[in-house]
């Protein structure tokens, strides 16, 4: 039997989860963020790195509770739009790396579609 209610709730959990995972990375190698962030933000790129693992694991604490699940996965979708310039870079920077790195780096671009568009389905979900 299908249930709705628990669809919406674990795509909400596995949104959070993958928020949760991107923000604890950003601490536990801070240097492959490091070499992403643009070169045009001001200040060091690990205090970037450090914002934004913080930005993604309150988003991911907003987006599990119900009671505020509708504005974080709001805030998540635009999350996704704010970063998606520095895997640009990243794609730009790969491009005398191996041809699996830059296949990695050029793929994960339009894999920010969906992200944007599942933060907006927790968020519509969460009326």
């Amino acid at each position: 039997m299908h249930h709705p209610a628990r669809s919406r709730s674990v795509r909400a959990q596995a949104l959070a989860a993958l928020l949760g995972v991107a923000g604890l990375a950003h601490f536990a190698r801070p240097a492959a963020f490091d070499s992403i962030v643009p070169r045009s933000l001001p200040g060091s790129p690990r205090t970037w790195t450090n914002a934004s693992g913080v930005a993604e694991l309150a988003l991911a604490a907003a987006v599990a509770a119900p009671r505020t699940r509708r504005v974080g996965a709001l805030l998540a979708a635009g999350f996704f739009v704010a970063v998606f310039p520095a895997n640009v870079k990243m794609a730009y920077d790969y491009r005398r790396d191996s041809a699996r790195a830059r296949t990695l780096a050029w793929g994960r671009l339009p894999l920010q579609v969906p992200l944007v568009l599942w933060a907006l389905r927790v968020r519509r979900d969460a009326r």
